[in-house]
């Protein structure tokens, strides 16, 4: 239909005036269904080229809904098998989520880790296919959930994350909640040092301010961010101490 195909070239053309997405260096298939139905599918070079491409895709004129099946390209090549060791032991290692329970399922086999001690029970379940990390259970804070999603994008051979985690009871969120669970993650990382940095929140976009040691700090800071649960944009303000 000549609607469809002119909302095509839109898209198209929206993912290749954005630099971040990186269309022309890692390529993904783009396709639009008749009923105004978007499938974005292959592998994004990161997880902030995934998610602005999905944002600009999604604010196109014509677009109906979106499939997103986009992976980010790891950092390292892992089997499911070593992703999901790396991801358990990662929940595992993290004394936030000591009351936790901590379990991975292989198949249709659920295999226990640590049993829950909190009251409501809190667990997280582990799956992995095609290196997509998909946890599921309840947790108890919105700040737990986003930890946790983080610890399992931070494993190298993670290409997506889907977090289904319930909290419960469940929370209000809002961008100071967001901004904390950055700043968290950011002193959770030890390649990043936030003492020097500024996180603020607006509309689920997260503006870092500061400095950083070097470029490779500002480029890990904003990478930080980008993998928070909830955050839609990063703008990095940063500035090099270097």
């Amino acid at each position: 239909m000549p609607g469809n195909n002119a909302t095509l070239t839109q898209v198209r053309a929206a993912l290749e005036h954005e630099p971040r997405v990186g269309l022309h260096r890692c390529p993904f298939e783009v396709d639009l269904d008749s009923d105004g139905t978007l499938t974005l599918e292959g592998e994004a070079e990161s997880i902030a080229a995934k998610k602005l491409a999905l944002e600009l895709a999604a604010s196109v004129p014509g677009v109906g809904g979106i499939v997103d099946r986009l992976r980010v390209v790891p950092a390292k090549r892992m089997g499911d098998g070593a992703v999901r060791d790396h991801v358990r032991a990662a929940l595992l290692e993290e004394s936030a989520l000591d009351n936790c329970g901590i379990a991975v399922r292989v198949k249709d086999r659920l295999e226990s880790f640590r049993a829950p001690t909190a009251t409501p029970p809190a667990y997280i379940e582990v799956a992995v296919e095609d290196g997509v990390v998909t946890l599921n259970g309840q947790v108890a804070s919105l700040s737990h959930k986003r930890l946790a999603g983080v610890l399992a994008w931070w494993v190298p051979g993670s290409r997506d994350v889907v977090n289904g985690l319930d909290v419960v009871p469940p929370e209000g969120d809002t961008d100071d909640e967001i901004s904390d669970a950055v700043r968290l993650v950011l002193e959770k990382d030890p390649f990043v040092n936030p003492d020097r940095m500024h996180i603020s929140t607006r509309d689920c976009v997260v503006t870092l301010d500061g400095f950083a040691v070097n470029q490779k700090e500002k480029e890990m800071a904003e990478m930080d961010a980008w993998y928070v649960f909830g955050v839609d944009r990063v703008i990095n303000r940063l500035e090099g101490l270097s």
